[in-house]
């Protein structure tokens, strides 16, 4: 993208008019519009000079980073395979780096139970959508139902069990 291009699309995100983006910066509105055309360029000192009126800088402005992405579709998830029988897991955003939290949308058949792991870094939070579950830490049993949520450091062996006659859901989110 062109510079021009790229700071009409700054300015009307912040919803400025090239008349208020022109008084903020001492300089003439044909001066904005030739800009956004391209038909001329700043100077540093100048594009410095609008870029802190639109409340940015130099570094954020040619930062190649993508927009930060803030929504993941039901359609995008992907599914953990090597699940034991009557387990089904999807990862509920992948393809983002640097993610603190790993969030799992977990359904267990009735009987079913994931594999039991080990001690490992971080924590875990798990909240029941549907149905009730047992969560095993080092062999102790805590009984959830619809509604209730969980918290652990990750430091003991665990895993969850459906002892129900219908399908539990869980939302399960691994923390780093």
């Amino acid at each position: 993208m062109k510079i021009g291009e790229k700071l009409k699309k700054l300015r009307l995100s912040r919803g400025l008019t090239q008349e208020e983006l022109a008084e903020r910066t001492d300089l003439s509105r044909s001066f904005i519009s030739q800009l956004e055309s391209d038909k001329t360029s700043p100077s540093i000192d100048t594009l410095e000079r609008i870029l802190e009126a639109l409340g940015t800088d130099l570094k954020h402005f040619f930062s190649d980073f993508e927009e930060e992405r803030v929504v993941f579709k039901k359609e995008e998830r992907v599914p953990v395979y090597d699940e034991p029988e009557g387990v089904k897991s999807e990862i509920l955003m992948s393809g983002v780096e640097d993610k603190e939290i790993d969030p799992i949308l977990v359904t267990l058949e009735p009987g079913a139970q994931t594999e039991e792991e080990s001690y490992h870094e971080g924590s875990e939070f798990g909240f029941v959508i549907q149905g009730k579950i047992d969560l095993y830490l080092d062999g102790k049993r805590y009984r959830l139902k619809e509604g209730d949520c969980f918290y652990y450091r990750a430091d003991k062996k665990h895993y969850v069990k459906n002892p129900g006659k219908k399908k539990a859901v869980l939302l399960w989110i691994m923390i780093d």
